[in-house]
């Protein structure tokens, strides 16, 4: 088949559910990472509190304390990146057995499709799966190098380089996150790509439930609004 046998198999509804996932995706990445000013995002928050946990790092002696988050934080990324590559590796299974793609389109009402347009659909789930793990596997190395930092700021908190690496091992850290973060979006958004087989109504709906439920949590959770409360000094 051609490129526009390709195309053909598909309606102006699909371009539209492709345009807006992936609009979408970019779109509420950009404004949780850059929100407005009277309104900041649970990511930034997290990122104040991160620069604060590493100042005070420099008052405490010994750091195991330091040392077992970091730790914690890293064995959270290394979970999420097996379990993304164990979903990539079902989802390339699948794209090689034609079989199964006709069993779902039979399930779905939709056996008279050829494979390749499940496979098509199938090739979208990956995009937002292989970034996830990219995002995964570079975060995992940025909580290295934020641990190489810590240990690198003196032990002695009148040290004049001690408050300045704190402050850069924090900075790591929230790249750090910011990566995690958005390897969590992709994953989100994986799961409605994975809408698609429903159609375009149903990549468009799976579209919208995501994006609500990134808005809520970043910008009206609960966990936003204990962040956000006032500390008595």
């Amino acid at each position: 088949m051609m490129f526009s046998d390709y195309l053909s198999l598909f309606s102006f509804a699909d371009a539209l559910g492709v345009a807006v996932i992936l609009g979408s995706w970019l779109l509420i990445g950009w404004r949780i990472e850059h929100p407005s000013q009277s309104k900041p995002s649970v990511s930034l928050l997290m990122g104040e509190y991160r620069r604060e946990w590493l100042r005070k790092m420099t008052e405490r002696s010994p750091r195991i304390f330091d040392a077992q988050i970091l730790g914690t934080l890293r064995a959270n990324v290394g979970f999420f990146a097996s379990s993304t590559m164990i979903a990539i590796g079902g989802a390339l299974a699948l794209l090689g057995n034609s079989d199964q793609l006709r069993g779902i389109a039979t399930d779905l009402g939709a056996e008279r499709s050829p494979a390749v347009y499940w496979e098509i659909k199938l090739f979208l789930v990956l995009l937002f799966l292989a970034n996830a793990f990219l995002k995964f596997v570079w975060s995992s190395r940025l909580f290295g190098y934020c641990g190489v930092l810590m240990g690198a700021v003196p032990n002695d908190p009148k040290d004049p380089k001690a408050i300045p690496r704190a402050l850069k091992a924090a900075q790591i850290n929230i790249f750090a996150a910011r990566s995690f973060n958005r390897g969590l979006r992709s994953i989100y958004f994986a799961l409605a790509a994975a809408c698609w087989f429903a159609g375009p109504w149903g990549l468009l709906a799976g579209t919208a439930v995501t994006c609500a439920m990134l808005w809520r949590r970043e910008f009206t959770s609960q966990s936003r609004a204990i962040l956000m409360q006032v500390e008595d000094d």
